[in-house]
């Protein structure tokens, strides 16, 4: 698989202040029940300036009159899940938190993103992009959507990397779910280190980190 050896498209280095993460919330959206497991990407428009091309899970910064907490991600991660691929979930309890990325302080435009699982409701109509900030979408396993990476096929980002890799062992969206349920969620930050003009992705934990 190709080394993630940079910030993803857009994302800027930054060489001045560190910049205040805002929050966002994205949505793993799963399909097949106790039998198998598939994960819904969408490929941002490449015209965006920032991900421009990527594919992604659907989400989005939080709004001011979302309010504050858990409460504005759930409500943020519904509002994208509905705005970028026409999918309704009934409540804010159907999103079980899986995880929660906050971009390097290395990078210019910064977030601090919760990823919550949920499963495509049944008998609800198929996903669909609305062709502006979303151009093409698609159903992965994990593994297929890293070996299509892989195969330079689309073009993924670091938490998207990652968080398919951490899917990728599971056998059905059944099993990720009771897994993540009651799980605590400790947050993420990786690192840009530099090295001329090579810059490496590392997270915490691993070498040359600290």
């Amino acid at each position: 698989m190709p080394e993630v050896d940079a910030p993803g498209p857009g994302e800027e280095l930054n060489t001045g202040e560190v910049t205040k993460p805002r929050l966002a919330a994205t949505v793993l959206l799963l399909r097949g029940g106790a039998e198998t497991l598939e994960v819904l990407l969408i490929k941002r428009n490449p015209a965006s300036r920032f991900m421009g091309g990527a594919w992604v899970f659907p989400g989005g910064a939080v709004d001011t009159a979302e309010g504050e907490g858990d409460a504005a991600n759930r409500a943020a991660a519904l509002r994208e899940l509905e705005e970028e691929a026409a999918v309704t979930l009934a409540s804010p309890a159907d999103l079980v938190p899986w995880s929660r990325w906050i971009t390097p302080a290395e990078v210019k435009i910064r977030f601090d993103t919760w990823f919550f699982l949920a499963p495509m409701p049944d008998g609800h109509d198929e996903p669909r992009i609305d062709e502006h900030e979303a151009v093409d979408m698609g159903w992965f396993t994990p593994q297929g959507a890293l070996d299509a990476y892989a195969r330079e096929e689309i073009v993924l980002v670091f938490p998207t990397i990652k968080t398919l890799e951490q899917l990728a062992p599971f056998d059905s969206a059944q099993a990720a779910l009771d897994y993540a349920r009651g799980r605590t969620v400790e947050p993420i930050t990786p690192k840009v280190v530099t090295d001329g003009d090579t810059a490496r992705v590392l997270l915490p934990g691993e070498p040359g980190y600290e």
